[in-house]
């Protein structure tokens, strides 16, 4: 071999050996795309997401299209469409009930519905605007947020309500025209929930509906969600304006971290176990963030999705995560993208 050949070929391997650690240092992608539903002839904003595992459905809120949309929980595919809402926008769903709750900003309301046909079974007497929910399994109460600017209501309130008939247990009213997303988890009697208008985080006892305190969040606006860490004793709050990540200590409201997220953000969700907060944006990317660290969180990921892709629901036990991709005021065709998680 000729000298020139030789150190060729040494300069080649030296790069590829000095590029190694490089390469091994790179982290594999935490989301793989395996299914993309088209959804033609939809138009405006989707909502959120619930999964039905006694029937394999997965369920969405077409918000601004007035229907409940079905689908195939394991493979996606897009079954039916159900009419008759105003604008859907949560769903709760239980395993072992005949019945399934959706709420309703519009005159129709929040309704209970048959969990096999969606018939309407009757109407759920809350305040009107009934948007975001969250549901206590050990209690067997459903948190909904009512009233706010969209209803022309100066205030908003959260009302506890009965699942199995409807019936509010109670209720708290906040001085707030624009109040979004809340958190808890069991064993810890607080409810965080945005008060988006004034740009706080308001702490609730949800067993007594009565205000424990209320945080500035102040480093970004509109700030509309919100996941807790009991274990870390942190909350990740998404705010909007401009896209970003606050992390605040629960049990202080000090923030001690902030990150850049998705603009147009609609939803959060977050793997306690394996430490990672997964932000989708309208603008076209989600954000997947690493919280191991509690006081120094870390994106680790920009997944591309498409516009409008804003809400999601992630599903730990089949290891996937569904993202609704809406309209809005754009001609995109909406769709239902569905990640494996790696």
């Amino acid at each position: 071999m000729h000298t020139s050949s030789i150190r060729t070929s040494f300069l080649v391997a030296s790069l590829v050996i000095m590029g190694l650690p490089t390469l091994l240092s790179q982290e594999a992608p935490t989301v793989k795309l395996i299914q993309s539903v088209d959804l033609p002839g939809y138009s405006g904003d989707f909502d959120h997401f619930a999964v039905d595992f006694d029937r394999n459905r997965l369920l969405l809120a077409a918000e601004d299209h007035g229907t409940l949309e079905v689908f195939d929980l394991k493979t996606s595919a897009h079954l039916r469409s159900i009419d008759g809402f105003g604008n859907p926008h949560s769903i709760l769903v239980r395993k072992g009930s005949p019945t399934v709750l959706v709420t309703d900003s519009e005159k129709q309301g929040a309704t209970l519905r048959d969990a096999d046909t969606y018939d309407k079974k009757k109407s759920v007497p809350l305040t009107p605007g009934s948007d975001t929910s969250k549901y206590d399994a050990a209690a067997n109460v459903l948190y909904v947020v009512t009233g706010g600017k969209d209803v022309d209501m100066k205030t908003a309130n959260l009302e506890a309500v009965n699942p199995d008939t409807g019936s509010t247990l109670g209720s708290i009213t906040f001085q707030d025209n624009h109040v979004e997303a809340m958190s808890f988890v069991d064993g810890d009697p607080r409810l965080f929930i945005n008060l988006t208008q004034t740009n706080k985080i308001a702490v609730i006892d949800r067993k007594t509906l009565k205000l424990l305190a209320t945080w500035p969040v102040g480093v970004a606006k509109q700030n509309a969600m919100v996941a807790f860490d009991p274990d870390q004793h942190r909350l990740y709050i998404v705010c909007r304006d401009p896209g970003t990540v606050v992390v605040m200590n629960s049990d202080t409201g000090a923030v001690v971290d902030t990150q850049p997220a998705p603009l147009r953000s609609d939803e959060v969700q977050y793997d306690r176990d394996q430490h990672h907060l997964y932000v989708p944006g309208g603008e076209g990317y989600m954000g997947i963030y690493d919280t191991s660290d509690a006081d120094h969180l870390k994106l680790v990921e920009k997944v591309s999705t498409a516009p409008g892709a804003k809400t999601g629901l992630l599903v730990s036990s089949l290891h996937r995560l569904y993202l609704a991709v809406s309209p809005g005021d754009t001609k995109a065709t909406a769709k239902v993208l569905t990640y494996e998680i790696e």
